[in-house]
């Protein structure tokens, strides 16, 4: 089976899932705690599905967001599930969590035995003081060391000492990718969205809950990949805000 590749000739490997709508670490730059919740959370059962759908079309990186809510809704299990997926090459995915830095030290070691290999860090989402607090207390689990990050990913990468695991630090949105963009979204309602500002959403889990098969959600699912932006338009005139924010949309 071909690969996910957009219009513009990038491959689709990238994925990111937010499990939750009720996100409670109150990154300025998203919203303000579990205020303007709107949308119903699924079963873990139905991310999953959406997850291997989309590792049969070539999608190698999975990574997940929804803040401290995500360890109740069940996030340990739903990594050692994800752990058990392959890509179209036949590797594990690689499967990361995003977080804020409040329960770095104590999801760490769990999530690990799951199956996680990274644990991003968003820098929107810290006091950009409060790094190196955030480094060391993770180093007092395991020490970490610095190392290269691929062309289209935005964070800065460390790896536990005994070569397993990493942590990203992500870099401000000033700095664009677009060009090589590799990723696609899952809001925590079950819909894809082709870039973090876009204006539209396309409803897989409509098409789950109708009873579709697996052939049927793949063929959609490569529909929306040729609508993909060629990149935002932040800072331009004509900019126009997505239509919802970041932690419904996976970040």
């Amino acid at each position: 089976m071909a690969a996910l590749i957009d219009k513009f000739g990038r491959p689709i490997t990238d994925l990111r899932i937010s499990i939750t709508d009720h996100c409670n670490y109150k990154c300025v730059y998203c919203r303000t705690g579990n205020e303007g919740a709107l949308y119903a959370d699924l079963p873990i059962s139905d991310y999953l599905r959406m997850a291997c759908v989309l590792a049969g079309l070539g999608i190698k990186k999975v990574r997940i967001t929804g803040g401290e809510p995500l360890l109740r809704k069940g996030v340990i299990d739903f990594v050692r599930e994800l752990s058990k997926l392959r890509s179209l090459d036949g590797e594990p995915l690689d499967i990361a969590i995003t977080t804020n830095g409040h329960l770095l030290a104590e999801m760490a070691q769990p999530l690990k035995e799951a199956g996680l290999h990274r644990v991003t860090v968003s820098m929107d989402a810290v006091d950009p003081e409060r790094l190196d607090e955030i480094l060391r207390r993770m180093a007092e689990y395991r020490p970490l060391r610095k190392i290269a990050h691929a062309h289209s990913e935005t964070a800065r990468r460390y790896r536990f000492e005994d070569g397993i695991g990493e942590i990203g630090i992500i870099a401000p949105v000033s700095h664009p990718f677009c060009g090589h963009c590799s990723r696609i979204r899952i809001t925590s309602d079950g819909k894809i969205r082709t870039c973090l500002f876009s204006v539209w959403d396309h409803d897989l889990y409509g098409r789950m809950r109708s009873g579709a098969s697996d052939e049927e959600l793949e063929e959609f699912i490569r529909g929306v990949i040729q609508k993909k932006e060629a990149r935002h338009h932040i800072g331009e005139p004509d900019f126009v805000r997505a239509s919802r924010t970041m932690v419904h949309i996976g970040g």
